[in-house]
Order: structure tokens, then C-alpha cells, then sequence
């Protein structure tokens, strides 16, 4: 066989291999805190990770990207005081958002919970102790951390959690994700946020809009907290915009359906 033949036979393997390599493998995960990169006004950012790696391990931080979709989410490590005027907001506009919580805010505020689910929105596991989650290598503890919080929200609600998690502070590693997807969950990350959980340096009404309004796009996973008094203010008027600029609301197990 000629030598220019059997350059040719390599070089077609190894295009072979890289297609292979390319459509049934992705790169690992790597450990660290969740962060976006807006490149364009309007449109999704690009993530610590990639949409794909993320659906691997039933994760995700941004939905269709073809529809005019929103999907809402709180955080919340403790009780400010706003989030009743924020559910009364999100009843008005007919906006079902999921809201995660950790044991300590389920203990205080059972009424709270009780009202979230009773008004169709998701209750999701953001750990029973807030730890730094990809800290913690075996199984037993990470499984201990989301099976705790499960329980209480059980015993508070009378109903079973749906299986929808967020890591801590945004706080991951691709173990702590698989854990959690043989676990029966899926991740969920945000697609835009902004600074809102400093209580003594809240922005303002137009740094809030000045954020949320041209980064808003198709498909958007939103994460506010619900310990935000700006957020309880300016919500209505948030909602208001963007249902004018043509969005409407979807609850977080269409992200994944």
C-alpha cells in the first residue's frame, strides 16, 4: 500500500474518531461556582458548563431558546418579611415559579410553604443546611443533605417534594451532579440574575430594571430572592414589562419535560 494511502486511511480515522468523541462523550464538568457570560443583548448567556454537559447529568439553566418562555425562581436561606406580597404578585399575573428552600426557612415559615404549594407553585430542595455541596464526596451525606429537607417539607405540606434541585450559592462538582440525578432529580441553574441578596446594599428600582429587563430572553431560568425587598416592590411592574415585551410564564418541570 502506497504511503500517501495510508495517510489518507489515518487521517479519515481519526475524523472517524473525533465525530465519535464529539456526538457520545463530553468533557467533564469542572468544580466550581455557577457563572454566565453575556455575549449579546437579548439573547441566552453561555454558562460555567454547556447546555448539553448539563443535560447529561438531568441539569439545566436554560429552556427553549424558540419560545417566549420564563421560567421564575426564588431562593430563600431565611424570611425578610416580603414573601407574601411577592406570592400575591406572582397570583396575580398567574406566574408559577419554584421556590428553594432550605430546612431552616421551612421550619420558621410552615404557613409560607403550606401557601406556596397550595397555590401551584414548586417547592424545590436547596439542601436541609446549605452547605458547599461539592465539599461533600460521599453519598450517604449528599444523599442525607436532600432526603432531610424532602422529609420535612413532607411532614410540614402533607405532600411529597418534587424532585427539582439547586445546588447552594450555585456551588457544584459533576459527582455532586450525578448523585443527584441517580437520586431522581434534576439540577437547575439560572440563565439570569443579578445582585439582589445584600439586605443592607439593595439596588434600586432602576438598577433592578437596568439588569432584568435587556438580558431577558427565550427560555430564561430567572433566579431572584425572595429576601429582596426590591424584588417584592418592583415586581408587578417586572412582570408587567415583560409580559408586554410578548414572555409568559411557565412552571420549572416544563424545563425539562
Amino acid at each position: 500500500m502506497r504511503k500517501m494511502d495510508l495517510i489518507l486511511i489515518a487521517a479519515a480515522l481519526a475524523a472517524a474518531i473525533l465525530i465519535i468523541l464529539t456526538v457520545f462523550c463530553h468533557p467533564a464538568v469542572e468544580t466550581g461556582s455557577w457563572g454566565l457570560s453575556f455575549r449579546q443583548e437579548g439573547m441566552p448567556p453561555v454558562g460555567t458548563a454547556g447546555i448539553a454537559q448539563l443535560q447529561a447529568l438531568n441539569a439545566a439553566y436554560v429552556g427553549s431558546t424558540e419560545e417566549k418562555t420564563i421560567y421564575l425562581t426564588f431562593d430563600a436561606g431565611y424570611e425578610n418579611g416580603c414573601t407574601a406580597q411577592i406570592l400575591d404578585v406572582l397570583k396575580a399575573h398567574n406566574a408559577p415559579a419554584a421556590f428553594f428552600l432550605v430546612g431552616n426557612y421551612i421550619e420558621k415559615n410552615a404557613d409560607l410553604v403550606r401557601r406556596m404549594a397550595e397555590e401551584g407553585h414548586t417547592v424545590g430542595n436547596h439542601t436541609m443546611h446549605h452547605y458547599d455541596m461539592s465539599k461533600i464526596s460521599d453519598r450517604a451525606s449528599f444523599e442525607k443533605e436532600l432526603n432531610d429537607l424532602a422529609e420535612l417539607y413532607r411532614q410540614t405540606t402533607g405532600r411529597e417534594m418534587e424532585k427539582f434541585y439547586r445546588p447552594p450559592q450555585g456551588i457544584y462538582s459533576e459527582e455532586n451532579l450525578k448523585m443527584a440525578k441517580e437520586m431522581g432529580y434534576h439540577t437547575v441553574f439560572w440563565s439570569l440574575a443579578y445582585v439582589d441578596w445584600k439586605n443592607d446594599a439593595q439596588p434600586t428600582r432602576e438598577e433592578a430594571f437596568l439588569k432584568l429587563i435587556p438580558r431577558i430572553h427565550n427560555g430564561a431560568v430567572v433566579l431572584l430572592h425572595s429576601t429582596s425587598k426590591t424584588n417584592a416592590e418592583i415586581l408587578d411592574e417586572l412582570l408587567t414589562k415583560w409580559e408586554e415585551m410578548g414572555y409568559s410564564f411557565a412552571p420549572i418541570s416544563e424545563l425539562f419535560a
